[in-house]
């Protein structure tokens, strides 16, 4: 199997990180400048990605996420001490431009050794006044639908295996 494959067949979403346990700048560089070489809707490259390293940055988003979510003492993150956001500029096709980059930068953090995990509700936190306020304080203008975040850093126990793929999951029209 080439590399790109067993990639693919070994990146797991990790829900146990070692809070105290960052990736280093230059791998985290390296992960997302992956994400701008995701393929995007007639080249218009319209998603952003927010690389958040602040700890209380990070807590802020949380608790954010957390209330979102209706469990508000919870950290949705699962205590992963960065991740990345991606934000899309409103288009037509803003909603299959933001997956994209979301999966490239998580098969680019598989490849280099950090866990990930996609985490909803960055629509509805970017929405909020204090989301806007965020962006505004990081001088991002204009207006940027929320995709979701990638939690990232390393695991703290082994992560599960998978499962196995479904029947029926692929079907051939020769």
């Amino acid at each position: 199997m080439n590399e790109t494959l067993s990639t693919i067949h070994s990146r797991r979403s990790c829900r146990c990180f070692n809070p105290q346990e960052m990736p280093s700048r230059q791998v985290l560089e390296q992960i997302a400048e992956a994400g701008t070489w995701a393929p995007t809707s007639m080249g218009a490259q319209n998603p952003i990605i927010v690389v958040v390293t602040n700890k209380d940055l990070r807590d802020r988003i949380s608790r954010m996420n957390a209330a979102i979510m209706g469990q508000p003492n919870s950290d949705p993150f699962y205590g992963a001490p960065c991740m990345m956001i991606v934000l899309v500029k409103e288009s037509v096709n803003a909603a299959y431009d933001g997956p994209i980059v979301m999966q490239t930068l998580m098969l680019a953090a598989e490849s280099l050794g950090v866990n990930s995990i996609w985490i909803h509700r960055a629509k509805e936190e970017f929405e909020s006044a204090e989301g806007k306020q965020i962006l505004a304080d990081l001088g991002i203008e204009g207006n940027y639908i929320g995709i979701g975040h990638v939690a990232l850093g390393y695991a703290l126990q082994a992560l599960p295996e998978p499962k196995p793929r479904k029947e029926h999951y692929i079907h051939w029209a020769e």
